[in-house]
């Protein structure tokens, strides 16, 4: 018997500051957060730290700071929207379907003193 991965909001929102880090297995430029790694996790959301990760965009590169938001629709289909943290939308991608437990998260990935990137909640920072 398996079970549906579960995560709520409350369940996150005891995460504030991070002791421990894993590294992304793909780009090692990336690391993650206690929260986000719990996130990842309960959820059965790896595949949206791929996206993060994995994104491709040197534009986004650019970026000390970048805002992620993961919005799912009624209908299972959600967007996934990167910004600057400034308002402004550098990448929107719609996807066709996910089982994401939430109606919607936000994450950062925060430029780090290794010249890669921490993910992390905004309650980590």
């Amino acid at each position: 018997m398996t079970t549906e991965p579960t995560l709520t909001n409350a369940d996150l929102a005891l995460f504030s500051g991070s002791e421990q880090f894993v590294r992304h297995g793909l780009n090692r430029k990336y690391i993650c957060t206690e929260g986000v790694q719990f996130l990842a996790e309960r959820a059965g959301a790896y595949w949206l730290l791929d996206k993060i990760a994995l994104h491709g965009s040197r534009k986004i590169d650019k970026e000390d700071f970048q805002v992620w938001k993961l919005t799912i629709n009624a209908d299972r289909t959600a967007t996934l929207t990167t910004g600057d943290g400034n308002d402004d939308v550098i990448k929107r991608e719609k996807l066709t379907y996910t089982d994401f437990p939430l109606a919607e998260i936000t994450l950062w990935a925060v430029r780090n003193e290794f010249d890669g990137f921490t993910i992390m909640l905004p309650s980590e920072y």
